[in-house]
């Protein structure tokens, strides 16, 4: 579903997105708008409050949008297995480091454009190198805590 192919989807997005992440107290790094999801990294002070603020953003923007749309989507933000979003905590700097690349890519990798900075729905709201080092300041890293995913397969260590 390429809910997001309007600019005018893609207006609805960040107009709640920008609304929702500030009244919750999530400071975006850096977010990329694709036709049909989006990717962020961001700090957020405390944890618990992650899940209320998805479901604000997730809901008004599938409100908004559906209501532009030539057909409703019912289940907007719903991927193949049912998951309506993948959040995780970064664990060390070499994650952070890697998230917000792969963040920062996500254009290039959809080959929309060559260069990440000509596409207008990529938006770097800090620079890595403050992120990391404001991170370390206030050691926002969760190092120790073990990643779900690789319990499953220990194998796995794409993003460690």
């Amino acid at each position: 579903m390429h809910a997001f192919e309007s600019e005018r989807a893609k207006e609805n997005f960040w107009d709640r997105f920008e609304y929702h992440t500030r009244a919750n107290g999530f400071t975006p790094w850096v977010t990329s708008l694709l036709s049909n999801h989006y990717h962020t990294i961001g700090y957020l002070k405390l944890g618990a409050g992650l899940p209320i603020m998805v479901q604000r953003v997730h809901g008004s923007v599938a409100k908004l949008v559906n209501d532009i749309l030539p057909a409703r989507i019912p289940e907007f933000w719903r991927n193949f297995k049912g998951h309506e979003y993948f959040d995780g905590c970064i664990r060390h700097e070499r994650q952070a480091r890697r998230a917000y690349k792969y963040t920062l890519q996500q254009s290039m990798r959809h080959r929309l454009l060559t260069d990440y900075r000509k596409y207008p729905h990529t938006r770097v709201n800090i620079e890595i190198e403050v992120a990391i080092k404001r991170s370390l300041e206030l050691k926002a890293f969760l190092e120790g805590i073990p990643y779900k995913r690789y319990l499953v397969d220990p194998k796995r260590r794409d993003l460690d």
